[in-house]
C-alpha cells in the first residue's frame, strides 16, 4: 500500500537493487541498507520521486553490532517499518575444510544470526500494529544440502525453514504474513563473488534480477509463505524430493565439482 515504510537489506545490486526499485514504483518510503555509501546515495538520486521519502544507512551486516545499530538509528530517526526485506547475504564455494574457517562463520552471522535478529527486533513492532510483511531471501538451495557450499546452503535452510515455521506463528498476531523467497540461479554478481564457475555457467538459464525480485513482491503481497520463481526450477525441487537423498547428494556434487 502507498507510503508504508520498507526496510531492504543489501539493497545497493543485484535481487535487493531490482526491489527498491519496484518498491519505488509502487510509491512506498523505502530505508535502503549496504555497505556501499557512495551506491546508496546514487539510488536515492535516481529513485527518488516527491511522493516518497528514501533513507540511507550504511551499515556492514556481518558485524554482530549491527542489527541493533540499524534498529536504534532508525528509531531515532523516527522512522517505522511495516515491510523488511532480509536479502544481504553471500555464498562460498570450496571444500569446507580448505575454506577460511573466519569468512565461513562471517557468512553464517549476516546470512543467518543478522537475518534473525533484525527480524525478532523489527517484529515486535509488527505485533503491536498488528500488521507487517517480512522477506526473507533464501534460495533454491535452500531445499537440499549442496556439496562444495555447505555452509551456505545450510545457512540457505535455516532461512526457509525459520520463515515457514514463524509465518504460522504470527498467524494469531494480526495481519503479518512472512515470505521465503528463493530463486535459482540469478544473473547478479552473487556467482562471480563467492566464485562458483559452475553458477556462473547456469546463469545463462536463470532468471534476471529483476524477474525474481517481482516474482518475490508478488508473492510478499499474496502473504505466500515460499516462493521459487521460475517453473523449471520449481519443477526441479518437486522432482528432486522423489529421488534418495544419497542420489541427490551424489548429483549436486558432480555438478559443483
Amino acid at each position: 500500500m502507498a507510503n508504508e515504510t520498507v526496510l531492504l537489506t543489501g539493497a545497493s545490486s543485484g535481487i535487493g537493487y531490482e526491489l527498491a526499485k519496484i518498491f519505488a514504483e509502487h510509491n512506498y518510503n523505502l530505508i535502503l541498507v549496504a555497505r556501499n555509501k557512495e551506491k546508496l546515495e546514487e539510488m536515492k538520486t535516481e529513485l527518488g520521486q516527491s511522493t516518497i521519502k528514501i533513507m540511507t544507512i550504511a551499515k556492514d551486516l556481518s558485524l554482530p553490532e549491527s542489527p541493533q545499530e540499524l534498529y536504534t538509528e532508525i528509531k531515532e530517526r523516527g522512522s517505522s517499518v511495516d515491510i523488511l526485506i532480509n536479502n544481504a547475504g553471500f555464498g562460498m564455494s570450496g571444500n569446507f575444510i580448505e575454506l577460511d574457517l573466519d569468512k565461513q562463520l562471517t557468512m553464517m552471522q549476516l546470512n543467518m544470526f543478522s537475518l534473525t535478529k533484525l527480524t525478532h527486533l523489527f517484529v515486535q513492532d509488527m505485533v503491536k500494529n498488528h500488521y507487517g510483511r517480512i522477506m526473507n531471501v533464501g534460495s533454491i538451495a535452500s531445499f537440499f544440502s549442496v556439496p562444495k557450499m555447505s555452509v551456505y546452503g545450510a545457512s540457505k535452510a535455516f532461512v526457509l525453514s525459520f520463515s515457514e515455521s514463524l509465518n504460522t506463528e504470527l498467524k494469531q498476531q494480526g495481519d503479518i504474513k512472512v515470505t521465503a523467497l528463493c530463486p535459482g540461479p540469478t544473473k547478479t554478481n552473487f556467482a562471480k563473488a563467492a566464485k562458483v564457475a559452475e553458477i556462473e555457467q547456469f546463469n545463462s538459464i536463470g532468471l534476471s534480477a529483476k524477474d525474481v525480485a517481482l516474482s518475490g513482491y508478488r508473492a510478499m503481497l499474496k502473504g505466500e509463505p515460499v516462493v521459487v520463481p521460475g517453473f523449471k526450477f520449481r519443477a526441479a525441487i518437486h522432482s528432486m524430493r522423489f529421488l534418495p537423498r544419497k542420489l541427490v547428494q551424489t548429483l549436486i556434487g558432480k555438478t559443483n565439482k
